[in-house]
């Protein structure tokens, strides 16, 4: 289960980083609030599933599905560029996600 709550945690992290363009500073109310909701939910079920997963590893994990999701659906919902180097350091990362994973107990 913990490794359900940590990726749960990076969904929330790619959630709270996107709320965060809409909230343009904080001068948008309701996607202020979603940052708050969905930042506190995030640091939440990391702290839940550090309890069981190595802290270094929760850790990488955590920020390693917030930075590819929140890059991939900057390029969908933001037009950001989709070069050929930016995918394939995206692709690095999930394959260092994917070590972590495997080698941790």
């Amino acid at each position: 289960m913990p490794w359900v709550y940590l990726m749960l945690a990076g969904v929330f992290e790619i959630a709270w980083a996107v709320s965060l363009k809409y909230a343009q500073g904080f001068t948008r109310a309701v996607p202020s609030a979603v940052v708050i909701v969905t930042g506190f939910a995030s640091f939440y079920l990391l702290g839940v599933a550090a309890a069981r997963i190595p802290i270094g590893t929760a850790y990488a994990i955590w920020t390693g599905i917030g930075a590819v999701g929140t890059a991939i659906l900057g390029m969908v919902l933001f037009g950001e560029p989709r070069n050929a180097m930016r995918l394939v350091s995206m692709v690095l990362v999930i394959a260092g996600i994917a070590g972590l994973k495997l080698f941790s107990k």
